[in-house]
């Protein structure tokens, strides 16, 4: 099937991932968008994490972390795809300020 790109929504897999994540990685700002048009079997999830968590921590071992949580709390099987950002709350700062 192909998947193509459509509208943000927010999905209940969507919101269940950013309530996990907001709870077990202590966040500052956590959001997760669906990018699901239904032509795939699960969602496509758009995640920003930003947790002090993440200071000191690399770039991979940050995602691999989050991957975890949303293994741990059984939600992987209902995603078909999903874009990480995990940034420390100064990163995110640097972030907002570019927008």
């Amino acid at each position: 099937k192909s998947c193509k790109q459509s509208r943000r929504t927010m999905s209940s897999v969507a919101e269940r991932v950013q309530a996990l994540c907001s709870e077990r990685l202590s966040t500052v700002h956590c959001e997760c968008v669906d990018f699901s048009d239904g032509n795939c079997d699960g969602s496509k999830l758009d995640l920003v994490v930003v947790s002090a968590e993440f200071v000191g921590t690399a770039l991979l071992a940050r995602h691999r972390k989050v991957n975890g949580v949303i293994k741990d709390g059984g939600l992987m099987d209902g995603i078909h795809a999903l874009t990480i950002k995990a940034w420390t709350p100064e990163q995110w700062e640097k972030k907002k300020g570019q927008n």
